[in-house]
């Protein structure tokens, strides 16, 4: 067990550790004057059933979050196998984050990365305060999904792909 000195290397540390975990990335992204604005999260769980929650981790210094978070829908995108660059640019400063994306927007404003695995419509139902970030919890109105689309992952401070187990039981890790 390595004891965390000081804060300077308590960052490396800890950004060393949490990679040991890997994650799916998400687009969470909104249309903000009738323009796309989103941004990458892997910090992203499912809550509750019922109601049907999910969470995002945000840094307090992000400068699109205060820009999408008065939104009255955001659109979650379960980023797919093989978006690596649509994660990147949306992960991105100081450019257009949706050059070179395909999207689609909802009728309530909401927007979408085309071709994610997954897409969630949501709104804010609470902010959470975090040490450095804040955990936004979004309520689900609605969603799609196509479960048959392999997620993109992020794991080690780069994207993996996910290959099956035969034998593992449905629903094994609980």
């Amino acid at each position: 067990m390595i004891k965390i000195a000081s804060a300077a290397d308590a960052a490396e540390q800890l950004r060393q550790a949490y990679g040991c975990f890997p994650s799916g990335v998400t687009a969470v992204c909104a249309l903000v004057d009738g323009i796309p604005v989103g941004m990458a999260a892997s910090s992203f769980t499912s809550v509750s059933m019922n109601p049907p929650l999910v969470s995002v981790c945000i840094q307090h210094s992000s400068t699109t979050w205060p820009k999408i978070q008065p939104r009255s829908r955001l659109g979650v995108s379960v980023l797919a196998e093989g978006q690596d660059a649509e994660c990147l640019a949306l992960s991105s400063k100081g450019q257009d984050r949706f050059a070179g994306i395909a999207w689609t927007p909802s009728p309530d404003g909401a927007v979408y990365v085309s071709g994610a695995t997954a897409w969630l419509e949501c709104s804010l139902e609470a902010e959470l305060p975090a040490g450095d970030h804040l955990i936004a919890l979004l309520r689900i109105h609605g969603l799609r999904a196509e479960p048959a689309r392999s997620p993109l992952v992020f794991h080690g401070s780069v994207f993996r792909s996910l290959a099956a187990v035969s034998g593992a039981p449905n629903g094994a890790a609980g």
